[in-house]
């Protein structure tokens, strides 16, 4: 019987990299760190934000294996990985990254099929790799790079016929469809983590399981605020949802060089904000300005509690 994922908070976890472009370890172990004192309640590794498609196989064993290894107890560590167009390679590459003793192995939709397939080919593409995994719980992510494949309420359930699915990672912004997806799902270990900001109030209202998107790099803990009093505080519950939607906009500026210099510089963790996916150059002292506010912000809203009280 394998461990269930539980439901919460799961930050897409970046990557810190030194000024000569080498994974820089000091960094990833000071953010392991930052997390768990934020209240994370999980850690989604080798994920897109991770910049997993720009890291050799190599890079992703180490920092994978690195990350087993410093990651603080009772934080549930998930992680994908899954860039490989081939099948066989893909299944070499997931039996190496699960076997590592991460708690579920991280499928990406888009690679199992071309935009122009169909479900068959899906599928019989993903049961061919999860052969090779089938003593490891299984997630999947809708990942938007490099093309958005979308997972049909049908195609979920037919998912659980070839392994042990417990997590999506959901990126459809359509509480409509994640309300199908939660009802196709019902009974079942299969769990929906929204990647959304803006709909993430509304979707644990139709029954999502928590959160995994680039904002937990930010302010994680009020994410797990909002899980925790939304069934019982509603109208704080809304003024919460509205400043961290509001914040979200920040993934259409720099994502994720603005992410490493808020945890880097405005976190004092320490490291640099380059990265492969996004030239660092361009992050403009205006942009950084726009950051440097939303922190100041976010410091404002966590104390909000002492200010109306002083």
């Amino acid at each position: 019987m394998h461990a269930i994922i539980p439901g919460g908070i799961y930050v897409t976890m970046v990557t810190p990299f030194t000024e000569d472009n080498k994974i820089d370890y000091a960094g990833v172990e000071k953010l392991l760190k930052w997390y768990a004192t934020h209240r994370v309640d999980g850690i989604f590794a080798l994920c897109q934000s991770s910049e997993i498609f720009f890291l050799s196989f190599q890079e992703k064993m180490e920092l994978i294996r690195f990350i087993v290894a410093h990651t603080p107890k009772d934080i549930c560590l998930i992680a994908s990985g899954h860039t490989a167009d081939d099948i066989p390679t893909q299944r070499k590459e997931a039996e190496a990254i699960a076997n590592t003793g991460i708690a579920a192995y991280v499928f990406i939709s888009n690679r199992f099929a071309g935009q122009t397939d169909n479900d068959r080919t899906f599928l019989g593409n993903a049961a061919e790799v999860a052969k090779a995994i089938s003593g490891v719980p299984l997630g999947i992510y809708e990942c938007p790079y490099p093309y958005k494949r979308m997972l049909t309420p049908t195609l979920l359930t037919e998912l659980l016929s070839i392994g042990d699915f417990q997590f999506l990672k959901d990126t459809s912004c359509d509480v409509e469809l994640m309300r199908a997806k939660i009802k196709a799902m019902d009974g079942t270990d299969f769990k929906l983590f929204n990647a959304n900001s803006a709909t993430f109030l509304e979707s644990l209202q139709v029954g999502a399981h928590g959160f995994s998107g680039v904002m937990a790099n930010f302010h994680p803990e009020l994410y797990r605020e909002l899980f925790e009093l939304y069934q019982t505080e509603t109208e704080a519950a809304r003024r919460l949802q509205d400043f961290i939607g509001f914040c979200s906009v920040v993934e259409c500026q720099m994502y994720p060089v603005n992410a490493k210099y808020y945890l880097g510089t405005l976190e004092g963790l320490g490291f640099g904000y380059g990265a492969r996916t996004r030239n660092a150059r361009e992050f403009t002292r205006n942009r950084q300005l726009e950051i440097e506010q939303m922190w100041a912000l976010t410091q404002m809203w966590k104390n909000r509690e002492n200010m109306q009280n002083s």
